[in-house]
């Protein structure tokens, strides 16, 4: 199907040509790590579909299906949605810190208590953000963009959900929530001299914050990773189980199902935050090295896609959905090495979990509507001041 036959009225709407849009590499790649990561629950289990592996599965296949269904969706909903969307995940943060129904599990109070199931807002605020982000950037010039005092309103959208969830306290999920309205400031053109700045006074800011901001639990967190063998038995035991793990692999593995430190249950968290540690003690240098390029890969073909987009909004949209997939990756890497502290960020459709599979597969189905939705073109200065 050429690029003409796509823009001939009507014939783009079909169904079948919208399916023969998907980009069914980076498809069958997200299958491959989402398999290895269910490979991986089924190991630490003792070789059992329960309690972890299964729901693993399932919730994967489910959640394909419908990001592909999402990505059917007309780039011009997912632009109109971009702000109402945003308003409500912001009003639900608010309600856990402001009303009854927040509710503390794990030290943090980050889930809202609706009766009948539990979300976590925190998660689905990284979406929220990115669509508002890219729609603000998009009813505006490059040279407001670069440097203008409007920019206040884009920093007000990253600021507002970052200090709402740091103060729950989710230090990892308001670190993506930061980082990522970082990237999509710095992807959409922000002058180079702000953000000199911006990098000069955060590393100014940390030492006081550490030391007088963050709760004890976080301030150890901190200090633990700078030096782990002060406390082995203590703040520093996820950090030394997790680098055992990592060198007993070597560069073959120990084999499947045979890593002491999982099986044994050295190793905490091994079916969420530490699942790749699980990895490279049973497939070693090799196993790890080969889905860290599926990653690699997986990043690259998503941002191919956003570079094809003929709209800005779909083009800052879908590279955001890439940055903070990236910061996942890069931050439970950092943190299983020891080279970051441990802020309890998984390891996207490797890890155990519902609300981070959840929110990384939403993220995908925008990057997949930007590429079947890649000529659309969508009106420009209807946005925020």
């Amino acid at each position: 199907m050429t690029a003409s036959a796509l823009t001939r009225p009507g014939e783009r709407d079909r169904l079948s040509v919208k399916l023969s849009q998907i980009d069914w590499r980076l498809v069958s790649l997200m299958c491959v790590v989402a398999g290895v990561g269910c490979a991986m629950q089924y190991s630490i289990a003792g070789g059992s579909w329960q309690p972890w592996a299964l729901d693993h599965l399932v919730r994967f296949c489910v959640l394909l299906v419908l990001m592909l269904g999402l990505s059917m969706v007309d780039l011009k909903w997912w632009f109109r949605a971009a702000y109402p969307m945003y308003g409500v995940l912001l009003v639900l943060v608010l309600m856990i810190e402001f009303t009854p129904l927040g509710y503390t599990a794990g030290g943090a109070k980050n889930w809202l208590n609706l009766g009948f199931t539990r979300i976590q807002p925190a998660e689905f605020m990284k979406i929220g953000l990115v669509l508002a982000l890219a729609r603000w950037y998009h009813d505006h010039s490059a040279k407001e963009a670069r440097w203008h005092w409007k920019l206040i309103f884009p920093i007000g959208m990253i600021g507002v959900p970052f200090l709402l969830v740091a103060k729950q306290p989710d230090l990892g999920s308001a670190m993506i929530i930061g980082l990522t309205g970082a990237v999509v400031m710095f992807l959409a053109g922000l002058s180079w001299r702000i953000i000199a700045a911006a990098v000069a006074a955060a590393v100014a800011v940390i030492p006081p914050f550490v030391m007088f901001v963050m709760h004890d639990y976080q301030r150890n967190r901190v200090l633990t990773f700078l030096s782990p063998e002060s406390d082995p038995s203590g703040t520093g035991y996820n950090i030394i189980q997790s680098k055992i793990a990592l060198g007993s692999g070597g560069l073959l593995g120990r084999g499947y199902g045979l890593g002491s430190q999982s099986q044994l249950e050295f190793l905490p968290e091994r079916q969420t935050d530490f699942i790749f540690s699980t990895l490279s003690e049973e497939f070693g240098f090799v196993g790890s090295f080969t889905v860290l390029i599926c990653y690699v890969a997986i990043i690259l073909i998503a941002l191919r896609i956003a570079s094809l987009s003929h709209s800005h909004f779909g083009r800052i949209a879908s590279s955001g959905m890439v940055a903070f997939f990236a910061l996942f990756v890069l931050i439970n890497g950092a943190m299983v090495m020891g080279l970051a502290p441990v802020v309890g960020v998984p390891m996207p459709l490797l890890s155990y979990g519902g609300s981070s599979m959840l929110t990384v597969m939403i993220g995908f189905a925008l990057i997949m509507a930007v590429r079947v939705n890649r000529y659309a073109e969508l009106p420009k200065g209807n946005g925020l001041f």
